[in-house]
């Protein structure tokens, strides 16, 4: 945690949480780029012996200061959109360093992707025949194989077990080997991703295994993209992927591969959550504290609008006190203000929480402002990025205008 505890006062880069909520309001998102640099670093370190590419997958985070933030320290980007590829362009990537990942579009949207030069990433039959169809040999592609491993926290981010949509089947093989020959289609990659919040290492070693065995059937290939997935710690003292020795490990198959191919080849790797999770934080205010006959219930200014996880994942997101951090512990169910059953935390052990408090979300950088919402007509907060000491306002608080733009008031 970047965010520390100096004399009773919590600080991030040097700066007052306190003071940040006060100037820009409560709720406030706040992102330490710090932090993003040291995990961007971390994964280099752990991979210093062959040719690596980061790609940061922008669905994490993407506002497009963080986007510049991680152009400008080498990163690639990982875009599922076409949206995300054209705010990647407009964050400065080089067309070449965004692989378009897109999942269940029309070939028109593929089209688009293509004519603006990015990385095309194939993940079914079908689009890889018309794209063949309509290319040929004139555009590479990159294909995204389903290797049939079950991995994920949770079933909902588990991405190539045998029953997900992502990807092609590892035993549609030789149909997709049919169709490249058949388009005289040059594959310039091929690509897979697991799951996310993945502990086991043994789990990318497995799917290494499995890419590599594919990729002998390809003889243009520049890359091999084995995804992401790398878990976090969410919870205090919780488990996280082992970096240093998935790099060991893999490096050695990486390498002993490539001189087999006859050629070094680049080792992508397309991280979100590893390199923003743990530098996001989202501050709430505390509206009331309420006292039922079982529970003692915290309602913050805030709710799944702005921060979903804990109810679509059953995520776990600490929770501090900052207005009173050495307060004694009690026990506090932490609710929003929705009208659904919004809960973040049950039974949380808190420094003692009094109405007016802030209190914050930890690892609330990946995965949060993207998935936010206006339900119940509430705005959506505002975003910090703390960068070398200073604070730059990077998203302006949402206003009712914002809320009704793009509604036709009609006259009837």
């Amino acid at each position: 945690m970047s965010m520390k505890l100096i004399n009773n006062r919590y600080q991030i880069g040097g700066l007052d949480v306190i003071a940040l909520c006060e100037k820009y309001g409560s709720p406030l998102y706040v992102y330490d780029t710090s932090k993003m640099k040291y995990q961007y670093n971390k994964m280099l370190n752990a991979f210093k012996e062959v040719n690596l590419k980061i790609n940061f997958a922008c669905k994490a985070l993407g506002n497009i200061n963080i986007l510049r933030f991680f152009n400008n320290l080498g990163s690639g980007l990982d875009a599922v959109s076409i949206q995300e590829v054209q705010m990647g362009l407009k964050a400065g990537f080089n067309p070449k360093d965004i692989i378009f990942t897109p999942n269940c579009v029309s070939i028109e949207e593929i089209q688009e992707g293509a004519s603006l030069g990015v990385k095309i990433n194939i993940d079914n039959i079908s689009i890889l025949e018309q794209f063949g169809h309509l290319y040929g040999n004139a555009m590479p592609v990159c294909i995204r194989i389903n290797p049939h491993i079950l991995a994920g926290g949770n079933t909902k981010i588990s991405t190539g077990h045998i029953d997900s949509k992502f990807g092609i089947s590892i035993y549609q093989l030789p149909h997709v080997l049919r169709v490249v020959e058949a388009n005289h289609m040059k594959v310039e990659g091929l690509h897979m991703h697991t799951g996310s919040d993945i502990l086991d290492v043994e789990v990318f070693l497995r799917g290494t295994e499995i890419m590599l065995e594919t990729a002998k059937n390809f003889h243009e290939l520049d890359y091999i993209d084995f995804g992401s997935g790398f878990k976090v710690p969410y919870k205090p003292d919780d488990y996280f992927t082992d970096i240093d020795m998935l790099g060991k490990d893999l490096t050695r198959s990486f390498k002993k591969f490539c001189k087999t191919y006859g050629k070094d080849l680049t080792l992508i790797f397309e991280p979100g959550k590893f390199l923003v999770s743990e530098a996001g934080y989202l501050f709430a205010r505390v509206n009331v504290i309420k006292q039922t006959l079982a529970t003692v219930f915290a309602g913050l200014d805030t709710g799944l609008n702005h921060l979903i996880r804990p109810m679509f994942y059953d995520a776990y997101h600490q929770i501090l006190n900052v207005s009173n951090p050495k307060g004694k512990p009690r026990i506090y169910t932490v609710v929003g203000y929705i009208c659904e059953t919004d809960t973040f935390g049950w039974n949380r052990k808190i420094s003692e929480i009094h109405e007016g408090d802030y209190l914050v979300f930890l690892n609330a950088g990946a995965y949060c402002y993207t998935m936010s919402s206006n339900y119940n007509a509430r705005l959506r907060p505002p975003e910090v990025m703390i960068y070398e000491g200073k604070d730059y306002l990077i998203r302006h608080r949402e206003t009712l205008e914002d809320l009704l733009r793009n509604q036709v008031d009609v006259k009837l």
